[in-house]
């Protein structure tokens, strides 16, 4: 039975009411003691907790499924073209509805370009490499100047991005994210009152404008003090992060957002493998009561690479090369509608309401490629590239950590698999360079590697070898199947290649429970201890 990923609005305030903290009573099932309540140490708890999407993303309700399942296996076609057949479990988490398209990405350059005027490198380092579409036996020069600016391309997916830029590009992402909510709240100061439009609406003078721009990590440590109209109050204000000093007796004290809240967004980054393949799929439209109905080869059902139905009946259902020479069929009567790439939002979204998972351009995706990673991946969120970090102590008395000139955390290779001990974590901060086991505890990408894979033959694979997927323009329908998998070195790019982000979900794992059967848990007991 296939059904559509849409819900009404009913069901999405009855999720959200499911979702709210699970502590109901504003007081411990421990201690007793009442939370959010100075008299009792000002113990905060966010009791009104609903999670929700950043922009730009979609649900994606995880499961098990069976790890290149919809590969096509064809004679003489190599095993290193898709992973092992075996059962994987992904959790559920959040995707981008859409390929970042190329004025997504001149908003990037924008904002480097306006809060670092003088920075040249910065910006020279995040331009995609346009020089991507020369082709010594293709007239492809007007791509070069007019594929990532002209208007024309705007909606376009970007291309000409490594791997190493889409990461920043995430990383960049999610602070903008996070401080527009931060601001838009009240929690930080305005946009508007930052840029001096506070003037306007009776305050004697414009709020400072910030020194340094925002990053996430940064303000939860305390180290961006910005304090808005509505920021929270510190019911505990020998805290180090607290606006105690000057604050008036009707307000109280107030402090930075903190984790706890639940309010700031997680960090959005590239999928790994497992969940690019998953939400390729869409096996949710194919399933009732767990139940496969029928598999698929592409993100869509069928056997076929054209609609069925009668008003498209012969159209391309993706952006991909017929034949060694057919991009887009006969004039007068285009199938696919485009020679190259085509706007982000073309054709037909998935079950899960994704565009373009198969063809349009290939995507980048967390993983560190190798031939075999999935005979002896783990079954559950699947995933090869770990290399383990930790943000750089400055200070270890107060915890602050240190900066770059972009202020952005220093991070440096985690040197324990382990809490380490207090005088552990001293020698750490004061020691001068990492140990060799340090470096070696970090990179954790050869883990169970065989001794052959990367070294005693010849082999273009590395450590910074980096995965991608889904098919492009200048792709036949081989590639549009979500199993097949190809590579490139992480600091490379190409006219075929773009990407999108995703977003861990945190808390349980299904999306929707209306009309789905449930335990119904006891309630708390009163505790009757004295007050």
């Amino acid at each position: 039975m296939k059904t559509t990923y849409l819900y009404s609005l009913a069901s999405l305030m009855v999720v959200a009411l499911l979702f709210s903290c699970k502590t109901k009573s504003g007081k411990s099932d421990k201690t007793g003691l009442a939370y959010n309540k100075k008299e009792f140490g000002g113990f905060q708890v966010n009791n009104k907790f609903k999670r929700g999407p950043g922009p730009g993303l979609v649900e994606i309700e995880g499961g098990v499924f069976v790890m290149s399942g919809s590969a096509i296996n064809i004679p003489g076609q190599e095993l290193s073209t898709y992973n092992h057949k075996r059962e994987t479990t992904v959790s559920s988490f959040y995707m981008d509805e859409t390929e970042v398209s190329n004025t997504n990405w001149l908003e990037y350059l924008n904002w480097i370009r306006t809060n670092y005027p003088a920075d040249y490198e910065y910006y020279y380092n995040e331009l995609p490499d346009t020089l991507v579409w020369r082709r010594p036996l293709s007239y492809n020069e007007p791509y070069v100047d007019n594929y990532l600016r002209h208007p024309a391309y705007q909606d376009y997916p970007v291309v000409g991005v490594s791997w190493e830029q889409a990461s920043r590009y995430c990383d960049w992402r999610t602070d903008r994210v996070n401080e527009l909510l931060l601001r838009g709240q009240g929690y930080m100061t305005s946009f508007q009152d930052v840029n001096g439009k506070g003037a306007a609406k009776g305050a004697t003078t414009a709020a400072a404008r910030p020194t340094e721009p925002f990053n996430t990590d940064i303000y939860l440590n305390g180290q961006y003090d910005d304090k808005g109209k509505r920021a929270m109050k510190d019911l505990n204000p020998t805290n180090a992060n607290t606006a105690a000093a000057g604050a008036t007796a009707s307000k109280g004290a107030t402090r930075n957002v903190r984790l706890e809240d639940g309010i700031l967004k997680q960090p959005y980054r590239l999928p790994t493998e497992a969940e690019w393949e998953y939400a390729a799929l869409g096996l949710i439209g194919n399933t009732e009561y767990e139940n496969i109905g029928e598999n698929k080869i592409y993100p869509w059902s069928g056997l076929g690479v054209s609609s069925a139905k009668r008003k498209t009946r012969g159209l391309m259902l993706a952006n991909f090369k017929r034949t060694k020479g057919d991009y887009m069929g006969v004039g007068g009567s285009l199938n696919d509608k485009g020679g190259l790439t085509v706007a982000v939002r073309s054709y037909l979204p998935n079950d899960f309401g994704l565009y373009n998972m198969a063809g349009n351009v290939n995507e980048w995706v967390a993983d560190v490629y190798r031939t075999k990673t999935f005979e002896a991946a783990d079954a559950f969120n699947p995933y090869r590239g770990n290399f383990y970090q930790d943000k750089k102590i400055a200070d270890l008395t107060t915890g602050r950590i240190e900066k770059d000139k972009h202020n952005m955390p220093v991070m440096t290779a985690a040197s324990s698999g382990r809490k380490q001990t207090w005088a552990e974590k001293q020698a750490a901060v004061t020691a001068s360079v990492d140990s060799a086991a340090n470096k070696t505890y970090a990179d954790q990408r050869g883990y169970r590697d065989p001794a052959n894979e990367l070294y005693g033959e010849i082999t273009l694979i590395t450590d910074k070898s980096r995965v991608y997927k889904g098919g492009s323009w200048d792709d036949q329908a081989l590639w549009l199947n979500p199993a097949m998998r190809r590579f490139m070195q992480q600091d490379e790019s190409t006219a075929d290649i773009g990407f999108r982000c995703a977003m861990t979900m945190l808390g349980a794992s299904e999306i929707r429970s209306f009309g789905k059967p449930q335990f119904k848990p006891r309630t708390q007991k009163a505790f009757r201890g004295g007050r």
